[in-house]
């Protein structure tokens, strides 16, 4: 059986008018559904033409597509972070990097993004595909740091992409599964600040190599 092609995404939000609609079908996504929101309501919300809606985006599919590759875009990590000289720097960047992953991640628009991908990854997996290259860059950039630091001797040997995988293991517990249902709120700064910095402490003291040690 062939498959369909998947659709194509929607085009840059450069422009007000695609600045517009991906706002509108957002604000309309969140409140009736994906499959409840029609491209009218769509054109209504954004106050555009149903013509210059389909010559921006071309089924309602690529508007969904480009607002999660809209809120995917903001939680972005910087590809290349600084190259760790020392433990202190070392811990500094991944604090760093925590404190924006939970701020970033716990806003109620990208939980609500998550949700919408999760709700309709079965009829519409490309909504998760998107969201997940975001996600996939991120760690990428964390793997990436803990192999420089292992190669300039501050933290142990193991498995750059399992050590990530275990230091946001210790950042998030359980908060994104507790976040998506609802069961807890938007972690306060002072939250986000504790876990930050507890899976750093905790990241460091499993793999990290006291400079004594050192040669």
């Amino acid at each position: 059986m062939k498959k369909n092609a998947p659709a194509e995404p929607g085009p840059p939000t450069e422009t007000p008018i695609c600045d517009r609609i991906i706002g509108a079908a957002f604000a309309a996504f969140m409140e009736h559904g994906y499959g409840n929101t029609t491209m009218l309501e769509i054109a209504t919300r954004a106050k555009v033409s149903k013509r210059d809606l389909y010559a921006s985006f071309s089924n309602k599919q690529t508007v969904l597509l480009a607002c999660i590759a809209n809120r995917a875009a903001r939680m972005r990590l910087p590809p290349d972070l600084p190259v760790p000289r020392d433990r202190k720097m070392l811990g500094a960047t991944l604090t760093m990097l925590g404190q924006t992953v939970l701020r970033e991640v716990n806003d109620p628009a990208v939980t609500a993004i998550y949700r919408l991908a999760v709700a309709e990854a079965e009829h519409s997996p490309e909504a998760a595909e998107t969201l997940n290259a975001s996600r996939s860059g991120n760690r990428g950039a964390v793997a990436d740091l803990i192999a420089k630091a292992q190669a300039n001797g501050i933290l142990g040997p193991g498995d750059p992409p399992q050590m990530m995988e275990q230091f946001f293991a210790m950042l998030w517990g359980d908060l994104m599964l507790s976040r998506l249902l609802g069961a807890v709120g938007v972690p306060k700064p002072a939250e986000i600040d504790r876990r930050a910095r507890g899976a750093t402490e905790a990241f460091l003291k499993l793999y990290g190599i006291p400079a004594s040690d050192r040669r």
